[in-house]
């Protein structure tokens, strides 16, 4: 993402989707947006031009935070990890077993980088570290290995 200032107006910032779709946000001074989309055959021209007051920004923003979708998301960054709260169930098919017996690492590419259970956190489990009902699991690694780590632990 690029940002330009301009001047007497505000803000420009410009983005190239993977998709190779150019898209521009124009933050004016007095906090409304507009928001741009070109056209992938030609930059030059706008596909689709919004502008939007401050409180259906806000509201948009809102809407394209992956928290907004997801209350267990706990960060992101840009080189595409997710740190995820995954809850086990009292009736989980893991409840009372070891942490090396759901071969998460193996299965998922994701570490479990801490479990809270009651008011404690337990910092780097270990293999041999005994799940409970209740535990929240504090799970890292891409938005596909969480998911599907959130699967497994979701056993009954």
């Amino acid at each position: 993402m690029s940002s330009t200032p301009l001047p007497g107006i505000g803000v420009r910032y410009d983005l190239t989707t993977r998709e190779q779709r150019p898209l521009s946000v124009v933050a004016h001074r007095d906090g409304s947006r507009t928001l741009s989309a070109y056209r992938k055959d030609d930059p030059d021209a706008c596909a689709l031009s919004v502008r939007l007051t401050s409180g259906e920004a806000a509201a948009l923003i809102d809407a394209l935070m992956p928290a907004h979708h997801s209350p267990s998301l706990l960060s992101t960054t840009e080189l595409g990890l997710v740190a995820e709260r995954v809850e086990l169930a009292a009736t989980s098919h893991w409840n009372g077993r070891v942490l090396g017996e759901t071969r998460m690492r193996t299965e998922t590419g994701v570490s479990i980088v801490a479990v809270l259970r009651r008011a404690e956190a337990i910092p780097s489990p270990g293999p041999e570290f005994r799940l409970a009902g209740g535990d929240t699991l504090i799970v890292i690694g891409t938005r596909e290995g969480v998911e599907a780590a959130a699967v497994i632990l979701g056993r009954e």
